[in-house]
């Protein structure tokens, strides 16, 4: 069972409340979207919600449920994520059937930190341990109120940096090797 969760708690005024982001305010946050087809419907109605919250989104398809390969998908949402300006903040949200393929096809872009998550509690890990940057959600296995419910939350969370800024680094040197193998930094 997961605590209750509004988008208001996602969204704080400013509050100084300890669920409030100061990096995420629904002025300063853009939200890509990309889905296959398992995961159409699902894109469908998290954009709906985040449209009704005035937080920005940019949907990079498919536009339908007719048959697509979710690999140029998911690379159309990283490279949006990886090009934002100093001065945006960009998440991306990948919907597929389970959530994984994308999940996989984004982590192989440097600087993408893709998450698959079915609950709120691993998107909130995610943000705060692993600075995740996409989510992954599995339209097979998750109910549109639910998954608004860990957006709502990957959205809200920020990073927690200290000891888990250099774990961060330690997985951005296992995509660009140097040295040793076994070695990362």
């Amino acid at each position: 069972m997961t605590a209750s969760f509004s988008p208001q708690d996602a969204f704080p005024s400013d509050s100084g409340s300890p669920s409030a982001s100061a990096g995420f305010s629904r002025a300063a946050i853009r939200v890509v979207f990309g889905a296959d087809h398992a995961g159409f419907p699902l894109k469908q109605a998290l954009i709906q919600a985040l449209t009704a919250q005035n937080v920005a989104v940019q949907d990079m398809g498919c536009y339908d449920a007719a048959p697509v390969d979710y690999p140029p998908v998911a690379a159309r949402v990283a490279q949006a994520v990886l090009q934002a300006g100093a001065d945006e903040t960009v998440m991306g949200v990948l919907c597929c059937g389970s959530g994984v393929g994308m999940g996989i096809a984004a982590n192989r872009f440097d600087g993408v930190r893709a998450v698959v998550a079915h609950d709120v509690t691993t998107a909130r890990l995610s943000r705060q341990h692993n600075d995740a940057n996409v989510l992954c959600l599995g339209a097979r296995f998750l109910a549109a109120p639910l998954a608004q419910e860990i957006l709502d939350v990957f959205l809200a969370t920020d990073f927690d940096g200290a000891r888990h800024a250099d774990r961060v680094a330690q997985l951005d040197c296992l995509i660009r090797p140097q040295g040793d193998a076994l070695s990362p930094c």
